[in-house]
């Protein structure tokens, strides 16, 4: 597996345990720390793009380690070696980018957890099929990724109608965060206040105290068993 990362708070957290305890090797590309994407796509069998601050239209100018042309030319090269490929959030707008999809500002902006439901497509989905029609998952966005001609919808929120897309049976595109712990969000929390001040009279954004009060848990074992499904469906092991 390998990850990018665009900030050091936005981290894989649950994604790492899973990766962890199922012996996976994981290789990472810390654009925060200046690191270069490898020189292939050969290395790897499983990409992770992570999310961040960033948008796909931010510019180098505007963040200096954040190219996103050439992040989408490293995601391409992925995608034409024929990789599995999970997006989250700022990573999940960055692959359907790669895809000829354009990003889009979701409705509403969504700070803590919210329920998600499955779509029609997401009941029929071979992994999300397995999941309940409504559970509980984080949330901390303001745009949602873009979807092709042949993209699915598989999960929505009351306030974002792109929760979960499936671009391929290897290429998911979650905009919410299944990987969130109590750890992480303590960093998203430190380096993104003024987010939850500038935004704390909308409908979806939880205060802080109520985002350090969630259970994480029941959040990640679905992804724990997304990535056990996706893994073993591609012949990873």
């Amino acid at each position: 597996m390998h990850i990018i990362m665009h900030e050091s708070f936005e981290a894989p957290a649950a994604i790492e345990t899973w990766a962890k305890s199922n012996g996976v090797e994981v290789s990472y590309t810390k654009l925060y720390q200046g690191d270069q994407f490898p020189d292939n796509a050969k290395g790897f069998d499983f990409l992770v793009v992570m999310g961040g601050p960033q948008s796909p239209a931010t510019t180098v100018k505007e963040c200096t380690y954040f190219d996103a042309k050439k992040e989408i030319q490293f995601i391409k090269s992925a995608i034409v070696n024929n990789k599995i490929l999970l997006g989250v959030c700022l990573g999940a707008q960055l692959i359907g980018e790669a895809l000829g999809a354009n990003f889009d500002h979701s409705p509403n902006r969504e700070i803590g957890v919210f329920d998600l439901y499955l779509t029609e497509s997401g009941k029929k989905d071979p992994i999300f099929s397995t999941f309940p029609d409504k559970f509980p998952v984080s949330h901390w966005h303001g745009d949602m990724p873009g979807l092709t001609v042949d993209s699915e919808i598989l999960a929505y929120s009351k306030g974002c109608p792109r929760q979960i897309v499936k671009y391929s049976p290897q290429i998911y595109g979650f905009q919410c965060h299944f990987e969130f712990t109590p750890e992480s969000v303590e960093g998203m929390v430190k380096n993104c206040a003024k987010e939850l001040d500038e935004y704390k009279s909308l409908t979806y954004i939880e205060n802080t105290k109520t985002l350090q009060s969630h259970d994480f848990n029941q959040m990640n074992a679905l992804l724990f068993d997304f990535l056990d499904y996706i893994t073993s469906a591609n012949n990873i092991s």
